[in-house]
């Protein structure tokens, strides 16, 4: 069976920072609030949406208010790719691993629709079989069943799939499905994250990495005589 890449989705495909930090600090604004620095919306970002918005108003000592989430995901929806793209070396990549037989998919703790209005504005949606929002299924991220139902979305095989990602979320799912992970580099979350994963310094490493470890899954354990 094709193996699968699994692919989280800020801060592994796309830098989207930009964007999120623009529309999180023009909905703090209207209520008030000074805007944030970008290094400060780093913090802020991979557990999803409802808990991006309880981290910034906390930052300023406030609890979401009940038109937040709607008025976020509004604007954020309506410029999600103003400045948003992806990573240096991520299409190249992309190609090496399609032209490599592997089916793709994106496995992210972002709302389904803002990520299908972010990949299709990037031009990235044909590459993918599946897409799992974080609200597409009953849970997210660093459950595994949220990964293992885009996997299933997409055809996959669990003994032939990998992980990418950027948070220590994704190395918890893929660990919890019992799927390798590989951690990415140049992502938003600290190296201290991959917690034992195998780490990507760039795109480009990611095929002959992902590679790798389907060869050592699929020789399984190996005794020394």
């Amino acid at each position: 069976m094709q193996p699968t890449a699994i692919f989280d989705l800020d801060g592994t495909l796309v830098d989207s920072v930009p964007d999120i930090h623009a529309a999180l600090s023009r909905l703090m604004v209207a209520r008030g609030e000074p805007p944030f620095a970008l290094r400060e919306v780093v913090g802020f970002i991979g557990d999803g949406v409802p808990t991006l918005l309880q981290r910034a108003f906390a930052a300023r000592g406030r609890t979401p208010d009940a038109t937040a989430y709607a008025d976020f995901m509004a604007d954020y929806e309506a410029s999600a790719a103003v400045h948003t793209r992806p990573f240096d070396g991520i299409p190249a990549a992309l190609d090496d691993l399609q032209a490599g037989g592997w089916r793709l998919a994106v496995c992210t703790n972002k709302p389904v629709e803002a990520a299908r209005i972010l990949l299709d504005a990037l031009g990235l949606s044909a590459r993918f079989a599946a897409l799992g929002g974080g609200d597409s299924f009953p849970v997210r991220k660093p459950d595994p069943a949220h990964l293992l139902a885009t996997l299933e979305a997409a055809g996959g095989d669990p003994a032939r799939a990998v992980m990418i990602g950027d948070h220590h979320n994704d190395i918890a799912a893929a660990r919890g499905a019992g799927l390798p992970a590989v951690f990415c580099a140049w992502g938003y979350g600290p190296r201290e994250a991959a917690a034992g994963a195998p780490v990507a310094e760039r795109p480009a490493e990611l095929p002959a990495l992902l590679a790798s470890l389907l060869a050592a899954r699929i020789a399984g354990p190996t005794s020394i005589r």
